[in-house]
């Protein structure tokens, strides 16, 4: 789809409080950039503190009346809400790329694999089962019920801005929670349509609240507000530590999934054809801005030079630019920020001794475009060997023994996702087992499923997200013994 067939404005996009579509309370409104040209396409409205309240108030009316409907009609309600988002998947789509930047076969993608979780959060709300404990006397009945926690706060990313509200929202409300989410001002018109999705399918509209604003304004008023009863967050370390501190202050349940750094442990055995094409896949998509993308890539000596070589042809063959156009393979950064961002990155990995390989610069063209980057004998001592690129850059270093590649996997606090790529099933029960990361993918990317957990330790976080356990942090379990 080319730019000339988008539609003519882009939605000046509102907050959906209490059952309305509305401006924020002092009617500011923050400007929305599309990433492939730096210009300004709309606007989103900034909640302010009544309208914050307002929607607190009309989520514990929405709490009252979803909890109490069944958890079967509940699962009914959500599996249309999956079926209208494969029915308006272009529209969505499209408005996605427009304000993100990914191509639009990416973002179609996410829109699917939205409603895929959906369906399978919908099940697995039919499942919340509670046990029978037998009892020591012959007059006592014991058992535990599991019930929704109250009403939720998710606060969502700009990366995933429709994945990341969809996870949360479903598996909130398929335990029976109300929710209130905040979502990303950069790209608020697709979560927008996600969740009008949702009050079409039937979600009474008190049980969905969406706000816009300022983030530190909209954690610190609704993480400590007593109608609050969990939090979900997904974004970066330092954010996330923050609000789990703030969250743990008021006693609140909460599920961080935050940065990561992922090692990719790359053997002399491995199937280089695949494993080239398995990591080029992963690591520019999204233009490598996803948190389980693959980043530090350590290579056994033997294997090296070659995929260096053949990893670097198929970054710089592929075809970079405005996510709308169909050829486009890779499209922007996201903002502005991003690229000074990269680009003081690199330049420190090169001042301390790395060599490029490949890119490393800005593309010279309007918006938010860099280059497909590959670095290569990057200094542990690099900025970028300890921070999060968040970008599309691999940095490629070699390593000699197994050891030496775990020690390096496990250097820094970090432990979302890892990979790993060999034929040896010694050394894939090594790198399983050794390796400190919430996941392990190992000679495919197997992450993100809806059925399989999503989720790491350390500073990536803790709770998980997918799975049978992804509505378990909405669910509380009551004790109940009963004599007769």
């Amino acid at each position: 789809m080319k730019r000339e067939d988008s539609p003519q404005r882009y939605p000046d996009v509102k907050c959906f409080i209490a059952g309305d579509w509305r401006e924020g309370g002092d009617r500011e409104q923050i400007a929305v950039r599309d990433p492939a040209t730096g210009a300004s396409i709309g606007s989103v409205a900034s909640a302010v503190r009544s309208d914050l309240e307002r929607a607190v108030q009309a989520g514990v009316k929405g709490f009252a009346q979803w909890h109490e409907t069944g958890p079967q009609a509940r699962a009914l309600i959500l599996s249309k809400a999956a079926t209208l988002l494969r029915e308006r998947v272009d529209a969505i789509a499209h408005l996605l790329t427009w304000e993100q930047g990914k191509p639009l076969a990416e973002a179609a993608a996410e829109i699917h694999d939205s409603a895929d979780v959906t369906d399978w959060l919908a099940e697995q709300g039919r499942r919340n089962f509670g046990r029978v404990i037998p009892p020591r006397k012959s007059n006592v009945m014991q058992y535990t019920m599991k019930l929704p926690v109250g009403q939720v706060a998710a606060f969502t990313p700009w990366n995933f801005p429709v994945s990341q509200v969809a996870i949360k929202l479903a598996a909130a409300l398929a335990a029976g929670c109300s929710v209130i989410v905040k979502a990303p001002e950069e790209t608020p018109a697709s979560p927008a349509a996600l969740i009008q999705a949702f009050l079409d399918a039937g979600v009474p509209d008190h049980a969905i609240n969406l706000v816009y604003g300022v983030p530190g304004d909209i954690s610190e008023f609704l993480i400590p507000h007593p109608d609050i009863a969990a939090v979900s967050f997904t974004g970066s370390t330092r954010v996330g530590k923050h609000l789990a501190s703030l969250a743990g202050q008021h006693m609140k349940r909460s599920t961080m999934e935050l940065g990561g750094h992922a090692p990719v442990l790359i053997f002399d055995d491995a199937d280089l054809a695949l494993t080239v094409q398995t990591l080029a896949t992963a690591k520019f998509r999204n233009a490598g801005q996803v948190c389980a993308s693959p980043t530090r890539f350590l290579v056994q000596n033997d294997m090296a030079d070659a995929f260096v070589e053949r990893f670097a042809d198929l970054a710089g063959s592929i075809a970079v630019g405005n996510g709308l156009d169909p050829q486009t393979r890779m499209g922007p950064l996201a903002n502005e920020r991003r690229v000074h961002a990269l680009e003081a990155l690199v330049s420190d990995a090169l001042a301390q001794g790395a060599t490029l390989r490949l890119g490393g610069r800005r593309l010279d063209r309007p918006g938010y475009f860099f280059a497909p980057t590959v670095l290569t004998n990057v200094p542990i001592t690099a900025r970028i060997m300890n921070e999060e690129p968040f970008g599309p850059v691999a940095i490629v270093n070699r390593f000699q023994t197994l050891n030496d590649a775990i020690a390096e996997a496990n250097r820094l606090p970090y432990g979302l996702a890892s990979y790993a790529f060999s034929r040896s099933a010694a050394t894939i029960h090594e790198v399983s087992r050794r390796v400190v990361a919430g996941m392990t993918s190992i000679n495919h990317g197997g992450l993100g499923l809806p059925e399989v957990p999503f989720g790491g330790v350390r500073d990536s976080g803790y709770g998980e997200e997918g799975g049978p356990d992804a509505i378990e942090p909405y669910l509380m379990s009551k004790f109940v013994t009963v004599a007769v």
